[in-house]
């Protein structure tokens, strides 16, 4: 690489690392503190709080990086045109062209980057978090699971077990669904286990009852059902409704692009929607290269000014912000309808677009202005 190219290079990699480690600070201490005051709120220990916390660390990295890449640019840009360094570099002959050339190196690694974290660190971070989060409910179902006496563990729920037997089996089982005065369930078993599944801790009734007691205007039914088995989300009865299967997020990018049976049911999701999931995560990276493409290429335009560059640099936001918005408007489009994958791919096509036309008016040769007197 020639000397001029790893200068320009070295800067812009300085200034990324700066802003990288700004804005992801930022972030990330924004997103720990919602998760402080909920866990901590919740009886857990710091070092709960400090492992979820680097879990959701790869994803804020993978969404600050393509930003921090813009910053570097625009900001580097703009300083060497104030040193008058691109002034010297056009004068001796560089092209835009030929001076876009680190920037789309540079461009290229962060997109790098972005491909590592969101094929592998993010779904890896992702499905660590929803196993910690299994893990914690089934404790907070633990700790309510107490004999002798009679608990709520949320609105309109009773739960009393007369027992627990050594091997975990719990004795004479009561619970009382009020949740809905108009639809009230009563069930009452002679044994029941709690089993963890991929929705979260389930109870399963041996042996037991259920009353249903439903009211419509003036009129109420009784309704009663004996069982065998039955299963009872523990989820509904502790957070006020059921969890969620896992999330195609939580998985790797080759699994959803070839989803399986296994995959389907533990998300419910369609094999469409995973393909739509895989081809947003191969999308993404490719925004990298197009920020510090716009945020070079758009400075270059106005040429030297004694004013400084402030108009270009409002124009590289403008641009920035107006693929960063044609990107949320396909994901929503892809989101609605899977098969319409391909436009997730059109905010890096009209952005490299837009980054080739400002280089080649930024390489036009400027006609001065006519009206002047000849001297």
């Amino acid at each position: 690489m020639p000397r001029i190219d790893r200068y320009i290079l070295g800067q812009m990699l300085t200034l990324f690392g700066f802003f990288a480690l700004v804005l992801v600070s930022v972030y990330w201490i924004n997103r720990a503190v919602s998760l402080f005051d909920d866990l901590l709120s919740d009886g857990r220990t710091a070092l709960v709080v400090l492992e979820f916390t680097a879990l959701t660390l790869p994803l804020v990295i993978s969404v600050v990086l393509p930003v921090a890449a813009f910053a570097a640019t625009a900001y580097g840009t703009n300083r060497m045109a104030g040193e008058s360094e691109l002034v010297a570099m056009q004068a001796a002959g560089l092209s835009p062209w030929r001076l876009a050339r680190p920037v789309l190196v540079f461009g290229v690694l962060v997109g790098v980057m972005v491909a590592v974290l969101v094929h592998g660190l993010v779904p890896m971070a992702r499905a660590r978090l929803a196993d910690r989060q299994a893990e914690l409910a089934q404790d907070a179902t633990e700790r309510f699971l107490r004999p002798g006496t009679f608990q709520y563990p949320s609105d309109g729920i009773t739960l009393f077990i007369r027992d627990i037997a050594g091997d975990g089996r719990l004795l004479d089982l009561f619970i009382e669904d009020a949740r809905d005065p108009a639809n009230q369930t009563v069930y009452t078993s002679e044994e029941a286990l709690v089993v963890r599944a991929e929705t979260g801790p389930v109870l399963i009734l041996l042996r037991g009852m259920s009353q249903n007691l439903r009211q419509s205007g003036d009129r109420q039914s009784l309704a009663v059902t004996r069982f065998d088995e039955l299963s009872y989300d523990v989820g509904a009865m502790f957070a006020g409704g059921g969890q969620r299967g896992r999330d195609l997020r939580d998985y790797g990018t080759v699994r959803l692009l070839d989803p399986d049976a296994a995959l389907l049911a533990a998300t419910g999701a369609a094999p469409a929607e995973a393909r739509r999931e895989a081809h947003e995560r191969i999308a993404q990276p490719l925004l990298s290269p197009i920020a510090a493409m716009i945020g070079f290429a758009t400075l270059l335009i106005g040429g030297y000014s004694r004013f400084g560059v402030w108009r270009q640099v409002l124009w590289a936001i403008a641009g920035l912000i107006a693929v960063q918005f044609l990107t949320n408007a396909a994901a929503d489009q892809a989101g609605r309808d899977p098969s319409l994958w391909p436009v997730l791919y059109l905010p890096a096509l009209i952005g490299a677009a837009m980054c080739c036309g400002l280089l080649w008016l930024a390489g036009r040769p400027r006609r001065l202005k006519s009206g002047g007197v000849p001297a």
